[in-house]
């Protein structure tokens, strides 16, 4: 019985929470034991509605080739648009790992055919997880409300300094304007966010920018080899 739709009926945590309870715990299991054998990589978010015709798509095959050129695995959340971009430059590269991290939804997504090691989720904070323990730097297309939460909880994780300060970088000045304006002109003057967080993340137009942050990243703290406390 869904109590949700019957609210006389008092939620009986012992009949179905425990089970719950173990899936989640197996669904954190299973993703653990396959992405601890992927090298530390790049996540790109970015919206699973976008056409291969978009400018924006070309953008992320090109990052995701460029990544897995410069040694990177490329995690994506496994769907379409920027997601199938990214993982497709990757896969073009001899002997990268092109990583998609899928959803299961009852509409929009499926998992694109260039991840090569695809991990399939229940759960969408399960998958987050996983999306940002096995990565040192994420790159953000444009997207909706999934890529915005994405970086919310990101920005929030590294200003808090639970992880330590990876690149956060949006990709495309256009669509992301009016946002950080945003943060500028409300959330700093509200005292919402510190003058110093809008130096949290990069804004940029060019790919090969954005892969230079990584690279410059990486050359600095060198790759990672547990994770990061706010994963542990």
């Amino acid at each position: 019985m869904n109590h949700f739709n019957n609210p006389a009926s008092p939620h009986r945590f012992w009949e179905e929470d425990p089970w719950r309870v173990l899936r989640i715990m197996s669904e954190f299991v299973d993703s653990f034991e396959q992405m601890s054998q992927v090298p530390a990589g790049v996540t790109v978010f970015g919206s699973a509605r976008t056409p291969a015709t978009d400018p924006y798509y070309l953008a992320a095959v090109e990052m995701g080739r460029m990544l897995a050129k410069h040694g990177f695995s490329v995690i994506t959340g496994g769907g379409p648009g920027i997601m199938e971009a990214a993982n497709r430059g990757a896969a073009e590269v001899e002997r990268a790992l092109s990583v998609g991290l899928n959803i299961q939804l009852p509409h929009e997504q499926e998992a694109n055919r260039y991840a090569g090691v695809k991990v399939n989720f229940r759960y969408f904070f399960a998958r987050k997880v996983c999306l940002a323990k096995y990565s040192t730097g994420f790159a953000y297309f444009p997207g909706g409300f999934g890529t915005l939460d994405e970086f919310a909880e990101l920005a929030t994780l590294v200003q808090t300094e639970r992880i330590p300060r990876f690149p956060l970088v949006f990709i495309g000045k256009k669509h992301w304007e009016g946002l950080i304006q945003w943060f500028k002109d409300t959330l700093v003057p509200g005292g919402m966010i510190s003058p110093e967080d809008v130096q949290l993340y990069h804004v940029t137009d060019s790919i090969e920018e954005a892969v230079d942050l990584f690279l410059e990243f990486r050359r600095k703290m060198g790759t990672p080899h547990r994770a990061p406390p706010a994963f542990r």
